[in-house]
């Protein structure tokens, strides 16, 4: 799909159509079978610097790195927190460090900045096991970065509100208001109402790619993923977990690191479930459910992934909709699972689930360059990197280069055709591959850091994000402790 067929409702400069609630009231009857004309509606304006759409993994980051470049800026979010995929998913934090461990070579912190403060913060309240070092499976991943995903929604929210950031939460994006090739606003609605948020730069980090398309940007659907929604489970016993997926001779991954305020404990563990029960490993088949865990509680599986493919993309709601109801029927399946066959489970029950499904991408928003499979395994650094970045989800079939970092260029995060908007997170890279790396938590939070400066020295400037001085934002990221591998 492109910005020619996605259908989207004009606005002018203060003009928007009304909501929903307010049409469903009304009893004018449609001029049409199919079809209900809303009436126009003057939008309440607000006026900010910068806009950023998603508090998500790169929103929150991006929101923080612009409010703390100097810019006005306010944060757009449809749940009543901050987080997402780092919250909704549970999992460890993929990743901060290049693969040392597995080619021999230096061990180095590539994702650093606003990440790593996040990380630090999360220590002093006893939210993350810290950078765990793997001892199996560092062909994977070097590190286990595990979340206590409460906590982190918390910590983030307060690193916002510190920073002078105008957050939104319980808010939807529902449209934009375009002049040319230019974005003037992002119309968001909310129990307030309905309201225009006027801005000279624009961050979409939804995720979804909503402002963007609501813009106008070209974009496809690939659906190339299953979608999930992992769960929590409490009242559980992971040494015991440890050791059943160890007496079967199963595990392909290990991690020690802190877990409820002790060091050296287990905070992430994988096996091979071809290796395990056979009754157990032939549910967990069915329902998509994969045995990797993290935790950084005694008694609590942050994060038990249940995978289901769609035959549509997840943009479709009443594909998603089939989706939700199927997902938390195979949540209930596994904790029976569990229940029937890992020692210490034998009373587990569900404590946390995503308010909606997980996606790993939706739309995929063109942007200026577009990030190959050979940038990311070769090792490829670009004249406008504003980041590097070592992991790979598809290791150990495909791993960078020598264990070291490719960068991501600031173009590939400028939307195409459009003068003040980037797109940051699991929007960007097309080529499936590629984006096995790039749409990992820990680079879209690079990413985020990225944008965020990017969008706020724009709006200083009075500039698009094309004329931006490519000097001025390294100079800006370097100042706030990104890391360049160059």
């Amino acid at each position: 799909m492109n910005r020619r067929e996605f259908s989207h409702q004009a606005l002018t400069l203060a003009i928007a159509p009304a909501s929903l609630a307010a049409a469903a009231r009304r009893t004018t009857p449609p001029t049409a079978a199919d079809y209900y004309n809303e009436p126009p509606k003057k939008l309440p304006i607000r006026r900010f610097d910068v806009v950023v759409a998603g508090a998500g993994t790169a929103g929150v980051v991006a929101a923080t790195a612009a409010a703390r470049q100097g810019a006005k800026t306010a944060l757009i979010e449809w749940k009543g927190y901050p987080g997402g995929t780092a919250t909704e998913g549970g999992t460890a934090l993929h990743s901060f460090y290049n693969l040392w461990k597995e080619f021999g070579v230096q061990k180095r912190q590539v994702v650093r900045g606003i990440a790593q403060e996040i990380i630090d913060r999360l220590l002093k309240v006893g939210g993350t096991s810290g950078h765990a070092e793997m001892s199996k499976g560092f062909n994977y991943d070097s590190v286990c970065t595990a979340i206590d995903t409460e906590m982190y929604k918390l910590v983030t929210f307060e690193m916002l509100d510190e920073a002078g950031v105008f957050v939104c939460v319980n808010t939807r994006l529902v449209d934009a208001v375009t002049d040319g090739s230019r974005v003037r606003a992002a119309v968001v609605e909310s129990r307030s109402g309905r309201e225009a948020f006027f801005a000279k730069s624009f961050v979409d980090c939804t995720a979804y790619g909503d402002l963007a398309a609501y813009a106008g940007a070209d974009y496809t659907e690939p659906n190339d993923y299953a979608v999930c929604n992992s769960i929590g489970l409490a009242n559980v016993d992971v040494d015991k977990y440890h050791d059943f997926i160890s007496s079967n001779d199963a595990v392909t991954q290990l991690a020690a690191g802190l877990r409820s305020g002790r060091d050296a404990q287990t905070v992430r563990i994988d096996g091979s479930a071809r290796k395990l029960l056979p009754e157990f490993a032939r549910e967990a088949g069915r329902i998509g459910m994969s045995i990797v865990t993290t935790t950084v509680h005694d008694n609590y599986f942050m994060f038990i992934k249940i995978n289901l493919k769609l035959p549509k993309s997840p943009t479709d709601r009443d594909t998603v909709a089939k989706a939700e109801l199927e997902l938390r029927k195979r949540q209930a399946r596994a904790v029976r699972l569990f229940r029937k066959f890992v020692p210490g489970c034998e009373k587990a029950f569900i404590a946390r689930t995503s308010p909606s499904l997980n996606i790993r991408r939706g739309r995929l928003i063109t942007c200026d360059y577009d990030i190959s499979h050979e940038d990311v395994i070769d090792a490829r650094h670009f004249d406008d990197d504003v980041m590097a970045y070592g992991f790979h989800d598809s290791a150990p079939r495909y791993q960078i280069k020598n264990g070291g970092t490719y960068g991501i260029p600031y173009r590939a995060l400028r939307v195409a055709n459009i003068e003040n908007l980037l797109a940051a997170g699991m929007m960007i890279t097309s080529d499936r591959r590629a984006h096995m790396s790039t749409r990992n938590t820990v680079c879209c939070m690079g990413q985020g850091q990225a944008a965020g400066a990017a969008a706020a020295l724009c709006a200083a400037k009075n500039c698009g994000t094309r004329d931006l001085k490519y000097p001025d934002l390294r100079d800006a990221l370097a100042k706030a402790g990104v890391y360049f591998d160059s």
